[in-house]
């Protein structure tokens, strides 16, 4: 494939993206967007420090980053999507949270090309909700992220998992079988006539091990059901704050974690 064909390929996720990042924090600012939000936000408190400078793919409208900013931490925070950053430059210069958020446009398979620019590294990198459910090589990612972190640097990856009970017993229960399984698809599904891969855990796990250690791993979206199906949520909120606090308790189980419509996975730079 050429390079255009390949920059072509690589701007399809962008321009999906684009078409409804100015609706996005609506429709993902529901009772369990926020529920999920909070429990990768402890993960994130824990790994990283105030003062600390660490890299964010796939950022979005700036929840995370202004998150961490808040806390002190400094956040390179990158997007393929350029409607995602217009609303998080906007929500940042309102929120104040400037001074330690720098904004990029980027693609995840570009990411190897921050070394020039950061030659001493990052204190460490995440990603939530799925940004590299869009990309095909892991590994190279993984190899990418290996030259940015600084040894003992922490990564957060929150990955959008193969395998939901929830969701089989969703769809199923009104009328979709055909979407039942739908992460199962060999080589990936299609979504708005993108790509989108579930890789497993181990597949992740196997990706980021030559220059990751494993630390530990947690389930979101076990016990709580995914966010799709906030309409149900809101009629139900007493009972999605017991499953929260059900989940936080058992999310590092054995097993459980593979169970999610998430999957966080936190690593140590070796």
């Amino acid at each position: 494939m050429g390079a255009d064909g390949l920059n072509w390929c690589l701007a399809m996720p962008a321009a999906v993206f684009d078409q409804f990042a100015h609706d996005y924090d609506e429709h993902f600012g529901g009772i369990l967007g926020r529920v999920f939000r909070r429990a990768v936000w402890r993960w994130l408190d824990a790994a990283f420090q105030p003062g600390e400078h660490v890299l964010e793919l796939s950022c979005g409208t700036g929840e995370d980053a202004l998150h961490l900013a808040e806390r002190g931490v400094r956040v390179l925070a990158t997007d393929a999507s350029a409607g995602m950053l217009e609303v998080a430059r906007k929500k940042i210069l309102a929120e104040g949270g400037g001074e330690r958020i720098q904004l990029r446009r980027l693609y995840i398979e570009d990411l190897a090309a921050l070394k020039a620019e950061f030659p001493e590294g990052f204190s460490g990198a995440f990603s939530n909700f799925g940004g590299l459910n869009f990309v095909a090589d892991l590994d190279a990612t993984a190899r990418s992220l290996a030259g940015l972190i600084k040894p003992g640097g922490r990564l957060v990856l929150c990955v959008v998992g193969p395998s939901v009970p929830w969701e089989w017993v969703w769809f199923l229960a009104h009328g979709q079988p055909f979407k039942t399984f739908r992460r199962w698809q060999p080589g990936g599904a299609t979504w708005r006539g993108v790509k989108v891969y579930y890789p497993t855990i181990r597949r992740t796990r196997r990706a980021f091990g030559p220059a990751f250690r494993t630390v530990r791993v947690g389930g979101l979206g076990v016990l709580l059901p995914p966010p799709y199906t906030e309409s149900w949520a809101r009629r139900h909120a007493r009972l999605i704050a017991m499953l929260d606090r059900w989940e936080r308790r058992i999310e590092s189980w054995p097993f459980v974690p593979s169970l999610g419509d998430h999957y966080i996975l936190e690593l140590l730079r070796t």
